[in-house]
């Protein structure tokens, strides 16, 4: 497996995303990875109480923007596109807990040249499948990229 670690530098641009970027200081700080072989986008996550929705589960929303940078990342590093947003899906099978570790696994599930579809799962320390989710994403033109992003990018 070749695994390397996703970093918005190499894209050509700098964020403050509240899931991945390590200086947002209230942020999440989720380290991503792309699976080269797989084709996949990883990362493993553990929260504790600051993120609860109910008392020992991980808030719904917060998992749910986990999983949408997962799927956003897999755009960019398996897709080779900038893309944002436009549908989601998602069914919650069991309960994501506060101070386990969990990992996420997203992929590409089809391409055109206008959107990107994506497929992303939460899996317990077991391997079970907590959260399931798919989304839609927009392709971005160039122009569109740079004004997201508030720059050129490489």
């Amino acid at each position: 497996m070749a695994r390397r670690r996703l970093h918005n530098e190499d894209w050509g641009f700098e964020t403050n995303c509240f899931v991945c970027e390590p200086k947002n200081d209230h942020g999440l700080r989720l380290p991503f990875f792309h699976d080269d072989e797989a084709d996949t986008v990883e990362v493993e996550f553990r929260l504790d109480d600051a993120f609860s929705g109910a008392p020992s589960f991980v808030h719904g929303g917060v998992t749910l923007a986990i999983l949408d940078e997962a799927q956003a990342w897999a755009t960019i590093a398996v897709g080779g596109k900038f893309a944002v947003t436009t549908e989601t899906t998602s069914r919650f099978r069991w309960p994501v807990k506060i101070g386990r570790t969990y990992k996420v696994v997203a992929r590409v599930t089809g391409q055109d040249a206008e959107q990107i579809t994506t497929g992303a799962t939460v899996y317990s320390p077991n391997e079970r499948a907590c959260v399931e989710t798919t989304a839609t994403f927009a392709v971005l033109s160039a122009a569109n990229a740079i004004r997201a992003i508030g720059s050129d990018v490489r």
